[in-house]
C-alpha cells in the first residue's frame, strides 16, 4: 500500500511539472535551450521588480532591476550667463550665419559642466540606470540535461524552465508578483530530495553581500559625481519543503530538498515624490519583512496574475486562423518571417508582448519607463538608460492609450509635471523666457538644461512634446478632472514656446536657436551643421500645444486671454513647406539632408504622433511626407523603423505598413531589428522599438485622430492572406469609446462601440454595412449620440 502511495505522489508531482495550459503562439516566447546572453532571456516585471530569467540547469542566473536605481543626483547645470548670448545667437542665425550661431553656442549656451558624460555618466552627476544585482543558483549536479524548454507566458506573466536530469523532471517558475511586490521562484522536482544547490545574491560593484539569520542581504550605494548618492538593498529568503538549509559565507547551501522557493525583496531610497532620496536605511526595512513559513507560490501566482490580467485581458486581438500550439523556438519563428514564411500570429505576438512589457515595466506611483524600459545588465547603461525626450520616452507610451493601458500612463504625467521647477530656471536661464523648457535629455533627477553639445543637445521642444500627452490622454479618456490637474503643466509648456519666438525673413514666427533631432543639413555654402531656427518639428509641436492650450482653456473656462493671444500667434507660425523634391522640408529652408536616410525623421511629426498632416484634409502635405518616406527609405534603427510603421499607417498604407514590421522584426539584429527574446535592437537594446512597433501595428486596426476624431477600422489593412481575416477586442478610440470588430476576406463584418462617456462619436462606416436599419452603399461618416454603457452594433448582412 505504501508503494502504491508513494507511486501516486511521484504521478501527482510529475504532473504538476508538466505544462499546465495550452501555450499559443499568440502568448508564449518559447526556446529550447538556456540562454547564452541577456538577448535570450526572458522578462519578467510588475512596474517596480524585474528579472531576466537565463534557465540554466546546472548554474542559473537571474538578473534583478528596480525602476528607481540610479547613480547620480541632482546636479545645477544651467549656464547663469546664457541668456545674455540669445540675442547674439538668433542674430547670427537671421544673418543665415548658422555656422558662427552653432560656435557661438557649444561656446555659451551648453549645459554647465559635464552633462551626461556622452551618454556615460555611471560614475558623474547626471547618473544612470544600473543593474540591482544578479541572483546566483549554482547547482551541486552539473550533469547533462534533455527534455529542455523554456517559456514566457504573457498572457498570464509567468516564465516557465523545465529540464530532464538524471531522470528526474525539474521545473522552475518565476513571476514578478503584482500582487505581493516580490520576485517569487519555485523550482519543483518530479522525484524527492532532488534539489541540491548553492544561492547567492552578488554584484560587481558598490555592494556588499553577507547572511543574516539564514537570508541573503546585498546593500550597497552608488557613485553620485563626487559625493554619495542612492542607498539600495536586496532581500532573499529561501523557503523548503524537506531538506536543509545551511549557511556557506555570504550564500545559502540547500541539501536535499523536495521543493523550493526563493522570495526576493529590493528598495532603494528614492523619493517617489521627486524629493530627492530618503533617509531610510534599505537593508534595515527589508530585514523587518517577516521571514516565510511555508510555502506560499501556488497561492501567490494565481493572484498575481488575476491583477496582471486586470491589464492585458482589456484588449485582445486573434487572428482567427486555425491555432496550433507553439511548437518552434522564436528564433525560429524569426528567422522563418523573414524568408517570408506565413506566422499569422506573429503581430499579435509582438503587439501583446508590447503590451506585456508596458504592463510589467509602467506602475502608477513609480518612474516612467526607460530606454529599456526596466530592464539592463549593465552598471553602464548604454546612454546612461534614461529618459530621451526627443522621441524614445514619448514613444515608450504611445501603445498605451490606444491598447486600453491608459492609466499606466500616470508615471510619465507626474515625471512631466515635476519638471516644472527646474524647467522654469531653465528657461530663464538661457531664453529669459517664463514657462517651462526642458531639451534632449532627462533622468530621475529631472535635469532640464541643453545637452552638453550644440550640435543635439539644444532641441527645445523636448518638454512640450512630453507635455503633449497631457493633451492626448484627455482625447482619449475626456477626463476633465485630470485635463485640470494638469492644465498649468501644458500652459507652461506654452507659455515658453509662445514667448521665445521671433519674426523671420517672411514674417513668419520661428523657434530660434534649435535643431531637428540629433540630424544635420549641408547649406548652400557647404557648411554641416545642425543649430538653426524653425525646424519643421518645432513649429508642429508649437501649432499642436497651442491649440490644445486654447482648446483646454475653453473645456476649463479659464485664462480667455492668454488663449486669446495664442489664436493670433498661432496664425503667424512658419507653415509646413515642400521643397523641391517634392518631400517635406526638415528645416526653414530647403536645404540638404546631411544623411538623406536618417533614422529620425522628426519633419513628419505632423503626421503621426500629431495629426495636422492627413491624406484627407492635406493631401497635398500627405504625399509630400510619403515622399520623405521614399527618400528616407525603409531601413533605419530598430525603433526609426517603428515610427516608421505608424508614419504608414497613417497614410492608409497597410501594405508598406507591414513591410516595415517585417523588417523591424529582422533577426538580424545589427540592423536595427529583433533579438531573440523579442527585445528591439537600436541596436543595442532599447524598448522603445517595442512599442512604437505595438503602437504601429494598433495604428493599422483603428485610428481616430484628426480634427473630427473620425472613428475608421482597419483603416492600414494589409493585402497579405495572414491578414486576411482577425477579431479584437477593447481597443480604444478618442472620445473613450471602447472598439471590438470582426473581419473576414479582408472586409469587416461587425462592429461593436461601446462608449464609456456621453457625447457623439463619429464613425467612417464601410460600404455594404448596416447600422440603425440602413445599409450604406458607400462608406460614409457618421454621428452616433452616445449614452454610457450602451453598445452601438455596426452589422455587414
Amino acid at each position: 500500500m505504501k508503494k502504491i502511495i508513494s507511486i501516486l505522489i511521484t504521478i501527482v508531482m510529475c504532473s504538476c511539472s508538466s505544462r499546465e495550459k495550452e501555450f499559443t503562439d499568440d502568448i508564449c516566447l518559447r526556446f529550447n535551450a538556456p540562454a547564452k546572453d541577456f538577448l535570450e532571456s526572458l522578462p519578467v516585471g510588475n512596474g517596480r521588480l524585474g528579472a531576466m530569467i537565463f534557465g540554466n540547469p546546472n548554474h542559473e542566473t537571474v538578473i534583478l532591476n528596480e525602476i528607481s536605481l540610479w547613480s547620480g543626483g541632482y546636479m545645477d547645470a544651467d549656464r547663469e550667463d546664457a541668456g545674455q548670448y540669445l540675442k547674439e545667437i538668433q542674430t547670427l542665425l537671421l544673418a543665415k550665419k548658422n555656422r558662427e550661431a552653432q560656435d557661438l553656442m557649444q561656446q555659451t549656451f551648453v549645459c554647465k559642466g559635464p552633462g551626461s558624460c556622452a551618454g556615460r555618466s555611471a560614475n558623474g552627476k547626471y547618473g544612470c540606470y544600473q543593474i540591482f544585482a544578479e541572483l546566483d543558483i549554482d547547482w551541486d549536479d552539473k550533469s547533462e540535461f534533455n527534455s529542455y524548454e523554456r517559456i514566457l507566458d504573457i498572457e498570464d506573466a509567468v516564465a516557465y524552465v523545465s529540464w530532464t536530469k538524471n531522470g528526474v523532471d525539474y521545473r522552475m517558475t518565476t513571476i514578478a508578483d503584482f500582487d505581493k511586490d516580490r520576485i517569487h521562484i519555485k523550482i519543483k522536482p518530479s522525484k524527492p530530495k532532488s534539489i541540491s544547490l548553492t544561492a547567492s545574491l552578488k554584484r560587481k560593484e558598490n555592494a556588499k553581500s553577507y547572511v543574516k539569520d539564514n537570508r541573503l542581504i546585498l546593500e550597497g550605494q552608488l557613485p553620485s559625481g563626487e559625493d554619495r548618492g542612492m542607498k539600495y538593498a536586496a532581500l532573499a529568503d529561501i523557503v523548503l519543503n524537506g531538506g536543509e538549509l545551511t549557511e556557506d559565507n555570504s550564500k545559502l547551501k540547500v541539501s536535499n530538498a523536495s521543493e523550493l522557493e526563493i522570495i526576493i525583496y529590493a528598495m532603494t531610497n528614492f523619493d517617489y515624490n521627486y524629493k530627492g532620496l530618503n533617509d531610510i536605511d534599505p537593508a534595515t526595512e527589508l530585514l523587518k519583512i517577516g521571514t516565510p513559513e511555508k510555502l506560499s507560490f501556488d497561492r501567490n501566482v494565481k493572484i498575481h496574475s488575476k491583477r496582471y490580467g486586470e491589464y492585458f485581458n482589456r484588449c485582445r486581438w486573434y487572428s482567427r486562423h486555425e491555432n496550433k500550439s507553439a511548437k518552434l523556438t522564436v528564433s525560429d519563428r524569426l528567422n522563418n518571417y523573414a524568408k517570408g514564411d506565413k506566422d499569422p500570429e506573429m503581430p499579435i505576438l509582438y503587439f501583446n508582448f508590447g503590451r506585456y512589457l508596458l504592463i510589467s515595466s509602467s506602475r502608477p506611483g513609480l518612474l516612467p519607463a526607460n530606454l529599456q524600459g526596466l530592464w539592463a545588465q549593465e552598471y553602464q547603461t548604454p546612454w546612461n538608460g534614461d529618459y530621451h525626450l526627443n522621441i524614445n520616452i514619448q514613444m515608450n507610451y504611445w501603445l498605451a492609450e490606444i491598447t486600453g493601458l491608459a492609466d499606466l500612463t500616470e508615471p510619465l504625467h507626474r515625471f512631466n509635471a515635476a519638471l516644472q521647477d527646474n524647467g522654469r530656471k531653465t528657461a530663464a536661464a538661457y531664453y529669459n523666457a517664463p514657462g517651462w523648457v526642458a531639451h534632449v535629455i532627462s533622468n530621475p533627477w529631472l535635469f532640464t538644461s541643453p545637452g552638453e553639445h550644440a550640435g543635439w543637445g539644444s532641441t527645445l521642444t523636448g518638454g512640450a512634446w512630453l507635455t503633449s500627452h497631457l493633451w492626448e490622454y484627455y482625447r482619449f479618456t475626456g477626463d476633465t478632472e485630470f485635463l485640470k490637474r494638469y492644465y498649468p503643466v501644458i500652459k507652461g509648456a506654452t507659455e515658453f514656446l509662445n514667448s521665445i519666438l521671433i519674426e523671420e525673413e517672411h514674417g513668419w514666427l520661428v523657434t530660434a536657436p534649435s535643431n531637428s533631432p540629433e540630424n544635420a543639413y549641408i547649406t548652400d555654402d557647404g557648411f554641416v551643421g545642425n543649430t538653426c531656427m524653425g525646424p519643421t518639428i518645432d513649429m508642429q509641436i508649437c501649432r499642436q500645444m497651442m491649440y490644445a492650450t486654447i482648446k483646454a482653456s475653453e473645456i476649463l473656462g479659464v485664462d480667455s486671454d492668454f488663449a486669446d493671444k495664442l489664436r493670433v500667434t498661432v496664425k503667424k507660425l512658419a507653415p509646413n513647406r515642400v521643397g523641391a523634391k517634392g518631400d517635406l522640408n526638415e528645416w526653414l529652408d530647403d536645404w540638404e539632408d546631411a544623411s538623406p536616410q536618417h533614422r529620425h525623421v522628426s519633419h513628419l511629426y505632423g503626421l503621426h504622433p500629431y495629426d495636422e498632416i492627413m491624406p484627407e484634409s492635406t493631401p497635398d502635405l500627405a504625399a509630400a511626407v510619403k515622399k520623405t518616406l521614399e527618400i528616407r527609405g525603409d531601413e533605419g534603427t530598430g525603433w526609426s523603423k517603428a515610427w516608421k510603421i505608424n508614419f504608414w499607417a497613417r497614410l492608409y498604407d497597410g501594405d508598406h505598413a507591414l513591410k516595415l514590421f517585417k523588417g523591424l522584426l529582422n533577426p538580424q539584429y545589427s540592423h536595427g531589428g529583433t533579438y531573440p527574446n523579442l527585445f528591439c535592437a537600436h541596436p543595442p537594446f532599447q524598448i522603445d522599438g517595442n512599442f512604437g512597433g505595438t503602437s504601429g501595428l494598433s495604428e493599422m486596426l483603428i485610428q481616430s485622430h484628426g480634427e473630427e476624431e473620425i472613428i475608421r477600422i482597419l483603416p492600414a489593412l494589409p493585402t497579405d492572406s495572414d491578414w486576411m481575416q482577425g477579431e479584437v477586442h477593447g481597443l480604444m478610440a478618442r472620445g473613450n469609446v471602447s472598439v471590438d470588430f470582426k473581419w473576414s476576406n479582408h472586409q469587416l463584418s461587425e462592429i461593436t462601440l461601446t462608449p464609456r462617456k456621453a457625447g457623439t462619436v463619429k464613425i467612417l462606416i464601410p460600404e455594404g454595412m448596416t447600422y440603425d436599419s440602413k445599409t450604406f452603399d458607400k462608406a460614409t461618416t457618421v454621428s452616433i449620440n452616445t449614452t454610457p454603457g450602451k453598445k452601438i452594433f455596426i452589422v455587414r448582412k
